[in-house]
C-alpha cells in the first residue's frame, strides 16, 4: 500500500535503507581496508604473462590475475615518470597539478606543496602511511616524501640510472675512484664526479650512498614487511605505496634461470615478479581479505633501450612507426600509456575476472579515498573516478572520456594532445620518442584530428578517412568533449611546479665529501647535512 501523499511508505523507507546499506557494505562490513599500491616502472602491457602468451617470466603476477581482476584497457595518466606519479598521488592530470615532465637530480622543486596527496588524505583518516621505492616527485626540502603525508619512507629519490654507483647495474655508470689526499684530491674535487652517487634514504636520512643496486629489491621487500608488521601492531589500517625501479632498464645482471629466453631483461622481470609475489604473501599472512592490492605500470616500455625494453603486446603504434621514432614511453600512442594492471582483494574482488572498463591510474586516488570513508580535498577538480563498482564486479563502465597528455616526445609538455571517447581515439598532435635505431618522429599537428577506431585497429595503423560516414558521425562528439575538457582545466584551481635547478639541491649525506659517500645503516649513518637542510628550506620558500 502507498503511504499518504508526500510521505514515503514504510516499505519504501525499508528498501531505501537496504540500498544504502548495500552501497556502504564494502567499508562497513570490513572496516577500513588496508591498501597496497605497487607501481612498476616502464613495464610493457605485454610483459604480463596473463596479457601476452609469449611472456613466461611472471608466474606470481599471473597468479594475482587469476585470483583477482585483470584490467585490459587501463592507462597511465602520463607516459613518463614524474607526471604519472604525480597524477596517481593527486588524482589530477599534470596540467592541473603542475607536474608535466621529469624532475632532475638538481631540481629545487617537486610536486607543488599546495597539492594534496593520497597519503595525506589517508593519514588524516587514521591510516599508517608508507612509501617504499622510487619517488621522483622532488627530494629537496618539503618536497621529500616524509613531508607529503608518509609516516615512513625507504627508497631512492629518482630513477636508479640518475647517478653513479660503486655496484653498477646493467646500463648504469660506475663511480670512478677519486684520490682523497694531497694535490690530486684538490683537483679531483672539481671534476671527478659528474653525477651524484645514487642515495638510498630512510625517512630523511641517507643510509647508503652509492646505493647497492644488486640488493635493492631484497631491501624493498624487507622494509615493506616491516612496515606492514608495524602497522598491524599499531592497530591502524595501512597504505603502502611501493614504487619499483623495475623495469626502468635492469638494475643489475641477475642470475639467469635456465628456462628464460629473454636474457637480462627477462631475468629482471622475473625478479620483479618474485618481489610482487612476496608482497602478496606478506599481505595475506596478516589477514587474507583485509588488504586491497593494486598493481599497475607508470607508463609503457622505454623503446630506445632496445633489448632492455619491455613488450608492447599488440600496441605497436604502426602509423607512427612508419614515420620514425618509438610509439612507446613518452608518447600518446597506446604503447606509451596502456599498461598492465591488476587488483586483488580476496572475498571482495571477484576472482578470474577480466575488466574491459576504460580506467586510469588517476582512479586510484578517489577509489581508495572512498573505500577508506574519507573525503576528497575541496576546491579542486579531479580527473579520476571512484571505480569501486568496477572493482566489485557490479559494473564494467569506466571513463566516458580519457585525456592523454604529452610527456616529452613532441609538442608542449603536459598539453592534452590526444583524447579517448569510447572506442575512438583522436590525435590532435602526433610524434614519436627516440627509438632503438635512434630515429625520432617529429611532431605533427592535426586539424581535424586523426581518429582511430581501436575496436578494429588496436595497432593504430590506419586512421579513419575524414570523408567517411563513421568519421563524420563521431567527430562532433569528440570535438565537444575536447573543448569541454580544455574549458574545465582552464577554469580549475591549477598548480605550478618549480622546475628550477641548483647544484645545492643534489642529495648528499656529506656535502663536503667529493663522492657524497656515507656508511651503511648504523651509528655512522648521516642525516642530511644541516647546511643543506637550511639551504633546502630557503630554496623551498
Amino acid at each position: 500500500m502507498c503511504g499518504t501523499m508526500g510521505t514515503p511508505s514504510p516499505w519504501a523507507v525499508l528498501l531505501l535503507a537496504v540500498a544504502l546499506v548495500g552501497l556502504s557494505a564494502p567499508r562497513a562490513a570490513y572496516g577500513q581496508p588496508n591498501f597496497i599500491v605497487i607501481l612498476a616502472d616502464d613495464v610493457g602491457w605485454g610483459d604480463l604473462g596473463a596479457n601476452w602468451a609469449e611472456t613466461k617470466e611472471t608466474p606470481h603476477l599471473d597468479e594475482l590475475a587469476a585470483e583477482g581482476m585483470r584490467f585490459v584497457d587501463f592507462h597511465s595518466a602520463a607516459s613518463t615518470c614524474s607526471p604519472s606519479r604525480a597524477s596517481l598521488l593527486t588524482g589530477r592530470l599534470g596540467v592541473r597539478n603542475g607536474v608535466t615532465h621529469n624532475f632532475a637530480v638538481t631540481s629545487v622543486g617537486g610536486l607543488p606543496l599546495n597539492e594534496t596527496t593520497l597519503a595525506e588524505v589517508l593519514h588524516g583518516a587514521g591510516y599508517s602511511t608508507g612509501a617504499i621505492g622510487k619517488w621522483h616527485l622532488g627530494h629537496h626540502g618539503h618536497h621529500h616524501p616524509s613531508f607529503r603525508g608518509f609516516d615512513y619512507y625507504f627508497g631512492i629519490p629518482y630513477s636508479h640510472d640518475m647517478g653513479c654507483t660503486d655496484t653498477p647495474g646493467y646500463n648504469v655508470p660506475p663511480c670512478p675512484p677519486c684520490p682523497r689526499h694531497g694535490a690530486a684530491a684538490r683537483v679531483a674535487r672539481k671534476d671527478c664526479y659528474t653525477e651524484v652517487a645514487l642515495p638510498l634514504f630512510e625517512n630523511v636520512t641517507i643510509v647508503q650512498q652509492p646505493a647497492n643496486l644488486s640488493s635493492l629489491a631484497g631491501r624493498y621487500a624487507e622494509e615493506a614487511e616491516r612496515f606492514i608488521q608495524r602497522a598491524r601492531e599499531s592497530g591502524r589500517p595501512f597504505f603502502l605505496y611501493l614504487a619499483l625501479a623495475h623495469m626502468h632498464v635492469p638494475l643489475e645482471v641477475p642470475p639467469l634461470p635456465p628456462t628464460l629466453s629473454r636474457g637480462i631483461y627477462g631475468a629482471s622481470l622475473s625478479e620483479m615478479d618474485a618481489l610482487v609475489g612476496q608482497i602478496k604473501r606478506v599481505a595475506d599472512s596478516h589477514g587474507k581479505g583485509n588488504t586491497l592490492l593494486w598493481f599497475a605500470g607508470d607508463n609503457g616500455p622505454w623503446a630506445q633501450k632496445c633489448e632492455l625494453a619491455g613488450r608492447l603486446g599488440p600496441f605497436v603504434g604502426a602509423w607512427q612507426r612508419l614515420r620514425g621514432g618509438s610509439s612507446a614511453k613518452q608518447t600518446t600512442w597506446e604503447g606509451g600509456h596502456r599498461v598492465p594492471a591488476l587488483a586483488y582483494w580476496p572475498g571482495r574482488i571477484p576472482a578470474k575476472r577480466t575488466s574491459h572498463a576504460l580506467l586510469s591510474t588517476l582512479d586510484i586516488f578517489p577509489t581508495l579515498v572512498a573505500l577508506a570513508g574519507a573525503a576528497l580535498p575541496p576546491s579542486r577538480r579531479f580527473d579520476g573516478l571512484d571505480v569501486t563498482p568496477v572493482l566489485f564486479g557490479w559494473s564494467d563502465v569506466g571513463h566516458k572520456v580519457l585525456l592523454h597528455p604529452n610527456s616529452g616526445a613532441a609538442g608542449k609538455d603536459g598539453e592534452i594532445e590526444t583524447l579517448r571517447l569510447a572506442q575512438y581515439k583522436a590525435f590532435y598532435t602526433t610524434g614519436g620518442a627516440m627509438a632503438c635505431d635512434g630515429s625520432v618522429g617529429s611532431a605533427e599537428h592535426h586539424q581535424p584530428p586523426l581518429i582511430f577506431n581501436l575496436d578494429h585497429d588496436i595497432q593504430e595503423q590506419e586512421p579513419l578517412d575524414v570523408a567517411s560516414r563513421e568519421y563524420q558521425a563521431v567527430l562532433p562528439a569528440i570535438s565537444r568533449a575536447y573543448a569541454q575538457a580544455l574549458e574545465d582545466i582552464a577554469t580549475d584551481n591549477i598548480s605550478v611546479a618549480d622546475y628550477s635547478k641548483d647544484p645545492a639541491a643534489t642529495p648528499c649525506c656529506n656535502a663536503q665529501h667529493v663522492a657524497c659517500r656515507c656508511q651503511a645503516p648504523g651509528p655512522q649513518a648521516a642525516v642530511l647535512d644541516r647546511h643543506m637542510e637550511i639551504r633546502a628550506m630557503q630554496l623551498c620558500v
